[in-house]
C-alpha cells in the first residue's frame, strides 16, 4: 500500500511537478507504481485522501494492475490504510502486507498491526532499483549491431547466409 500524497510530497521530482499540476504529479507516481508492480509482480493499491475535499464519496478505481484508492470526504489516507490492515492482516498472517510513508507515527501503527514499512525514501530507491534492472535487461537484449539480420542468427546461419551473398555479386 502506498500512501500516494506523503510520497508525490516526499519525492523531489514528484513534488515539484505537483507545484505546477497535483494531477500530473499523481500521474506520474501511478506510471511509476505501475512499472514496479509489472516487475515486481507485487499488488498495489494507492491511497490518496480526500479528507480536505467537502462532499467527496471517496471511489477506488483500476488502473493496469494497480489499485487507486480515493478516500471519502474527512477520511484520510492513513485511517483507510490502518483499517484494510486490520482486515487484511489481523492475525491470520495470510498476507505480507508493506506501506510506504514517511508519516513516522503512521510506521510506528503499521508495524504494530503486523505490516511492513517503507520510507519514501525506501519506496523511491526500490522503484529506482527496478527501473535500472529493466534497462539492464532491454540492454542486454538488444543485438550487438545494428538490428541487422546478420547481428542476430548463429555463426554458422550467418556464414550461410553470407556465402550466398557473395556468390549473387560474381
Amino acid at each position: 500500500m502506498v500512501d500516494g500524497y506523503n510520497i508525490i510530497h516526499d519525492w523531489d521530482n514528484l513534488s515539484e511537478l505537483a507545484k505546477t499540476s497535483l494531477e500530473l504529479a499523481r500521474d506520474k507516481l501511478i506510471n511509476m507504481m505501475a512499472n514496479y508492480q509489472g516487475y515486481k509482480e507485487l499488488e498495489i493499491i494507492i491511497v490518496f485522501d480526500a479528507h480536505k475535499i467537502r462532499l467527496g464519496s471517496g471511489h477506488i478505481e483500476k488502473i493496469g494492475n494497480i489499485t487507486l484508492v480515493y478516500t471519502a470526504e474527512a477520511v484520510t489516507a492513513d485511517a483507510y490504510i490502518e483499517r484494510v490492515l486490520e482486515e487484511v492482516v489481523g492475525d491470520s498472517k495470510k498476507y505480507r502486507v508493506a506501506v510506504a510513508t514517511s508519516d513516522s507515527l503512521e510506521q510506528v501503527v503499521v508495524m504494530a498491526k503486523g505490516a511492513y514499512r517503507l520510507s519514501a525514501k525506501d519506496l523511491l530507491e526500490e522503484v529506482e532499483a527496478a527501473e535500472a534492472e529493466i534497462r539492464s535487461k532491454i540492454k542486454s537484449a538488444r543485438p550487438i549491431k545494428n538490428n541487422q539480420l546478420l547481428d542476430n542468427l548463429d555463426p554458422k546461419m550467418a556464414q550461410w547466409i553470407e556465402e550466398m551473398r557473395l556468390k549473387k555479386e560474381l
